[in-house]
Parts: C-alpha cells; sequence; structure tokens
C-alpha cells in the first residue's frame, strides 16, 4: 500500500512539473501561432509560462521571426500602395498622349499640329524614361536586401572609383581609407554615388568624405556644399519615392536604397544636424 502510494505521489508530481514545464507552454506556443495566423498583433507579447529554458528559447525566436515577418508584410502592402501610384501617374500620361495621337491619326478628331504631336511625343519619351528610371531603382533595391556573402573591399578604392566616375566634381577623401568593410565593392559603390549623385543634383560643387574607426565598425562622415535640407523634408528623405524634384525625374528612391543596403550589412546611415553642409554618418561594417 505504500508502495502504491509513493507510486502515486510520484506520478503526480511528475505530471504537474511536466504539464508547467512542457505542456502549458507548447499549449500556449501553439495558441499564439493560431492568433497571429489571424493577424492578431497582441500575439507578439512573451509567453506568460516559458518552462524549460529550451522552451524560453524557442518561444522567443519563434515570436521574433513572427514579428519581423508582420514588419516586412506591412513594408511590402506600404511599398506597393506607393509604388502603383507613382506607376499610375506616368501611365496615365502615355496612354492619354497615345489616345490622342491615335485619334489624330484616324481622323476622329481635329487634326494636331505638328509642334502639339512632337510635344506628345516628348511626353510619352519623357514618361518612359521616369518608367525606366524607376525600374533600375526597383532593381537596386531588391539587390540591396539580400545578404552579404562574406565580402569585403577596401574605402580607397571605392573612393577612387568615385572620382573617375564623377570627374566634374571635386570629391576629397580623409582619413583610413586603408581600412576594409565587410561590403562588396559593388554594394559601396552604390551607397557612395547614390549620396554624390544625391549632392551634385541639389546644386553641390564639392564633396567631402571623412573615414575613422569606431570599434568594430568604420564610420564615414558624407557631406556636401549644395542645397540644404528643409527642416520638414529631414524626417522624410530616407522613405521610398519621397522627391522633391519629380518634375525633373527624380524617382525618391535614392536614399531608400542606401538605406537598405547599409541595414542589410548590419550598418547604418543618419543624416547629421548641421547649418554649413548636408552631412551624412555611414556606419560600416569592419571586414
Amino acid at each position: 500500500l505504500l508502495a502504491a502510494l509513493a507510486v502515486i505521489a510520484a506520478t503526480t508530481i511528475i505530471g504537474l512539473v511536466f504539464s508547467r514545464t512542457i505542456t502549458r507552454p507548447m499549449r500556449e506556443l501553439v495558441d499564439r501561432a493560431a492568433r497571429i495566423g489571424r493577424g492578431d498583433r497582441n500575439a507578439f507579447q512573451p509567453l506568460a509560462h516559458h518552462g524549460t529554458r529550451e522552451f524560453a528559447q524557442l518561444s522567443h525566436s519563434f515570436l521574433g521571426m513572427a514579428e519581423q515577418l508582420a514588419r516586412r508584410s506591412d513594408y511590402i502592402a506600404t511599398f506597393s500602395a506607393h509604388l502603383t501610384h507613382e506607376l499610375k501617374s506616368p501611365l496615365t500620361s502615355i496612354k492619354g498622349a497615345a489616345e490622342l495621337l491615335l485619334d489624330s491619326l484616324q481622323g476622329k478628331s481635329d487634326t494636331l499640329t505638328r509642334m502639339e504631336q512632337k510635344n506628345f511625343v516628348s511626353n510619352i519619351l519623357g514618361d518612359t524614361g521616369r518608367l525606366e528610371a524607376m525600374t533600375q531603382r526597383l532593381r537596386e533595391l531588391a539587390r540591396a536586401g539580400t545578404a552579404p556573402q562574406n565580402e569585403h573591399t577596401q574605402l580607397a578604392q571605392a573612393v577612387n572609383a568615385l572620382k573617375s566616375r564623377f570627374p566634374t566634381r571635386a570629391i576629397e577623401a580623409t582619413g583610413c581609407l586603408d581600412r576594409s568593410i565587410g561590403m562588396s565593392g559593388e554594394k559601396a559603390q552604390i551607397v557612395l554615388s547614390h549620396l554624390i549623385d544625391n549632392a551634385i543634383r541639389h546644386n553641390a560643387r564639392n564633396v567631402w568624405l571623412d573615414a575613422s574607426e569606431d570599434g568594430s565598425s568604420l564610420r564615414m562622415t558624407v557631406s556636401n556644399d549644395g542645397d540644404p535640407i528643409s527642416g520638414p523634408n529631414r524626417d522624410k528623405i530616407f522613405d521610398a519615392f519621397f522627391t522633391t524634384r519629380r518634375d525633373t525625374g527624380g524617382t525618391g528612391m535614392g536614399l531608400a536604397i542606401v538605406r537598405a543596403v547599409m541595414d542589410s550589412h548590419g550598418g547604418s546611415i543618419r543624416l547629421l544636424p548641421s547649418e554649413a553642409r548636408v552631412a551624412f554618418e555611414l556606419q560600416f561594417p569592419a571586414a
């Protein structure tokens, strides 16, 4: 009888411990997965009972992955809405101009003059050029998000390539340019080229690059003497499709691509508070 009671007590204790450390956290995690699948954003909170340390690590990793996927889904939805809006304007313009030209050729409307036809064709070419530039930027943005694969390059090589690409601008580089960064030469060119091209389009004549070591990373300040950025626009410049040069062909994706490249490689970019110059601070991961 004592042996039976001991077995029953031991079994009960083991069952309670098993229920609290294994079954209860597992059921809660399954419930969270179902709630996340239904779109409940409150399900990203940590579990009330983790049980063992392994279950705590599992739940933390699972909820972190789910939250990251939710953020990416929100970004894709927002990006798609902006992209649809940006594509709609040039496509509507091209369609309208083509319909007017077709009606004129078929005699359905008053015949357009030679100058009017030339203007319509110029508008079509301008809008197709804008669409072509936008697709190129979208291709760069897609490549920017790819994870690095043991990439490295010297800052000096990237700077020399910049001077060859922009020979009409004075590009002055100082600091520890002989150090290598954890980024391919192509990605570094994308980052720096977009910054310099953006500066040139805002009437910059001189660009200064200054690199310095910062622990396990390399910090580079990219400044120029172009037009200053207004206060209301300082918080928007990294948003995709935001541009103040839409009338002259700006796509508003250059700085968004730069930030995507830096984020995907574990770096960062920020606009420095400066009155005299427009200055960006790049934080490159060291190779």
